[in-house]
């Protein structure tokens, strides 16, 4: 048992406390306050007033699949050789031991979604970890997160350079009904077949990937720039009634009336710490988290990690803040949010009893550049200690 004592603490609870109190057994945040008795045979841990927070969570990156330094070799994240790869996972090709989950983890990001890139029309799954470990199955918190769908340039300019199928907007999204029609027609045939086995579908290791979709097991996460890819992910994801995260979302401000409208899952926003390098990015800006949420809507922020290093997540929710985002909520941007955002509130994401003890401390406000990373915990287990 372990008592974190004398810390700033912002629970994302919508409660915070000064001069509080966090309380860890098992792994698992036992007790959070201000004032509470806790057994004298507790080792105590000093937090010297600091900023007690959540570990943070990078709701969309490519973590492991593009590995740090390294070229051909360590980049596993796009099979851009078939526009429909759902049987594609996440997990298959992640290095645990790659650099960059250390920086992040010192940093304090505990968690990430990580997966394949927007090559593909349909790119595989996406899987939900913690940054710590050296056996990924060992680092797993849910290894079928979602399922990659891109929309706009990326498809485009993939497959158009092969003389391919799609080189427009409208055969990306052809594409994408058609197998998910399939995938449809798939599951009906499942069912009936509980009925009549003589009716079972033959094995199809692509669909039964889709199934899972169709099934609202798990969402589409949906790479989306534009304001119109943005409206075409979300019709088709109505069209099928399939749950949709929205990815990116960088002209989302655009049309924030129109989301708000929508029963989304989530919007993750970013990479906005990077350069306009493409059309669709010509809107790009840190208002984006702020006139989201103004409207009504929760906001994940994200690194797109390479595209951003991982350990500058705080760094974009700080910016997002500076432009006009209310503070506290970009801290629950890349906190409960992002939680939310990936189904795992019940983990982890804020600092309340029974969830994952994964824990930062820093001697100052987050947001404040100059102020740093002093304790690290994850699951329980101390992995940075200089208070």
């Amino acid at each position: 048992m372990l008592i974190i004592k004398n810390a700033t603490i912002h629970t994302m609870a919508n409660e915070n406390f000064q001069n509080g109190m966090v309380l860890i057994e098992d792994g698992k945040i036992i007790s959070v306050g201000s004032n509470f008795e806790a057994p004298k045979t507790a080792q105590v841990i000093d937090a010297h007033g600091g900023f007690l927070m959540p570990g943070m969570i990078d709701a969309h990156c490519h973590v492991g699949m593009w590995e740090n330094a390294m070229g051909f070799e360590g980049s596993d994240g796009n099979e851009a050789v078939d526009p429909v790869t759902p049987h594609l996972r996440a997990i298959d090709a992640i290095n645990p031991v790659d650099k960059c989950f250390r920086e992040a983890l010192e940093a304090g990001i505990t968690t990430v979604a990580t997966g394949p890139g927007s090559a593909n029309v349909i790119g595989g799954t996406f899987v939900t970890m913690k940054t710590h470990g050296r056996r990924i199955d060992d680092m797993i918190i849910d290894p079928c997160t979602a399922m990659k769908v891109a929309f706009g340039e990326n498809p485009k300019r993939v497959y158009n350079s092969q003389k391919k199928s799609p080189s427009t907007r409208m055969a990306t999204a052809a594409i994408l009904r058609e197998h998910l029609i399939k995938a449809k027609n798939y599951v009906e045939k499942q069912e009936k077949a509980l009925e009549n086995k003589e009716k079972a579908p033959e094995y199809d290791m692509k669909l039964e990937a889709l199934a899972k979709v169709i099934r609202r097991e798990i969402p589409l996460k949906a790479h989306a720039h534009r304001a119109d890819d943005i409206l075409t992910a979300v019709r088709i994801s109505k069209e099928f009634n399939v749950e949709i995260s929205l990815e990116h979302c960088t002209e989302g401000h655009l049309i924030a009336d129109y989301l708000k409208e929508e029963n989304l899952k989530a919007i993750i926003v970013g990479p906005t710490l990077s350069d306009r390098s493409k059309i669709e990015l010509q809107n790009l800006t840190f208002e984006t988290p702020s006139l989201l949420n103004k409207a009504g809507l929760k906001v994940a922020i994200m690194t797109d990690h390479p595209v951003i290093p991982l350990q500058y997540l705080p760094i974009c929710a700080a910016l997002a803040a500076r432009e006009g985002m209310d503070e506290e909520e970009a801290l629950r941007s890349i906190t409960i949010n992002a939680a939310k955002a990936l189904s795992i509130d019940n983990k982890v994401g804020s600092i309340e009893p029974g969830k994952n003890a994964d824990i930062v401390i820093y001697n100052g406000h987050p947001f404040d550049l100059r102020n740093k990373v002093k304790f690290v915990m994850i699951n329980g287990q101390v992995i940075k200690n200089e208070l």
